[in-house]
Formats: structure tokens, sequence, C-alpha cells
């Protein structure tokens, strides 16, 4: 797709290439749509992404990316100390808190165990995980995986590792649809498995 095109072309075409659900044709239409774009929205767009780099952190308490360190959820006074909500992603943090249902405090895994990808449990923020439950006074852990193997698989390891604990370990129920991702539910359907969330 790239041959005959000038090399600052083709090279923008194969970064975009790699970014998530984007293939080479959408690569192509965005780097020709940048090509076309008034110089102020692409300075916009690079300023954008030099902040991500120099701007966003992950909080030291929950994992979240933010600006400030720690996150505004785990610094807001108004939400619960003693309900942990454990995702696997932000985007799943996000998804959650449009629902307005939870207001306890989060915890980002970054991942799924997936052993085909290579991706153990200790490559997520499990020991973390583990340590804030032990340290500070959880009395509920809300396993908030993705109805997937790997969701699964993650939150089992979730409950072994969090067995010495006296926290209660419960997870979403099954309102979520087996094999879908948590940030592509709608809130009713989050709202419901919050409602229904039930102990291991």
């Amino acid at each position: 797709m790239t041959d005959g095109l000038p090399n600052q072309i083709a090279q923008l075409i194969s970064e975009l290439s790699k970014l998530p659900t984007i293939g080479p044709k959408t690569a192509a239409r965005l780097a020709f749509f940048l090509l076309k774009a008034p110089s102020n929205q692409i300075l916009d767009l690079e300023r954008s992404l030099e902040a991500l780099r120099v701007d966003i952190v992950l909080c030291d308490i929950c994992f979240n990316y933010s600006d400030n360190n720690p996150c505004s959820f785990c610094t807001n006074s108004d939400r619960e100390d003693y309900t942990l909500c454990v995702v696997e992603d932000p985007l799943d943090l996000l998804a959650i808190e449009r629902t307005g249902q939870f207001r306890g405090r989060y915890h980002v895994l970054h991942g799924a165990i997936s052993p085909l990808e290579g991706i153990g449990p200790g490559d997520l923020k499990i020991r973390e995980l583990v340590e804030r439950v032990q340290t500070h006074e959880i009395h509920e852990v809300v396993v908030a995986t993705n109805a997937t193997f790997e969701g699964d698989a993650t939150a089992l390891e979730i409950v072994r590792q969090l067995e010495s604990t006296n926290a209660i370990v419960t997870r979403l129920a099954r309102g979520l649809a087996t094999g879908g991702d948590i940030e592509y539910a709608d809130s009713a359907t989050l709202a419901q498995a919050f409602e229904g969330r039930r102990k291991f």
C-alpha cells in the first residue's frame, strides 16, 4: 500500500497502523487527512501527544492515568475507603464511573492474565492490590474484570491471592455479555451488574 509514496508518508502510515483497531487502509486515510489539515490542527495534535508523555503519570495508589499523583479518585474524600473495584484498564474504570453506581475506590491492573500472550500475574498490578488490601481497611473487593477467558483467569488469581485477607471478594453479575469488554457496555447494563454482584 505504501509503494511509490514518499518515505515520510509511508512511515506515518506504518506508525498509525500500529494503533489498536487501525488497519493499513484507515491509517492511509488518516495520514492523507493530516496532510490536508490546517497547520494549527497538526500542532494541536503534536502538543497533545507530547503532553501524554510529559504530563500524564500513573497514580501511585490506584495505577490510573492522571495529571496528578495521587489522582482525583484517590484524593476525593467523598468516596468510600472500604470498597475497592478492580478493573483491567482505565477505560473500564471510566465506564463504571459513568454509571454513578459505585462510590468506592479503584485499582487498575493494566491488563489480564493471558498465557498465549506471555502475560502472567507478575505482569499485572495484582501484588500491589494484595498489599493495598492488607494495609488498608478494605471490606469488599469488587472484581470487575471482563467476561472473557482472560478476565475470568485474572479474577480467579485475585481471589486466590486475597484468600488470606479479611476482605469479601465479589464479582460483577453476568449482566455483562460473556466475551465482551466493560468499556463497551452501556451504563444500564453496568449498573445492573453492580447491583447483582455476588460473593466468589
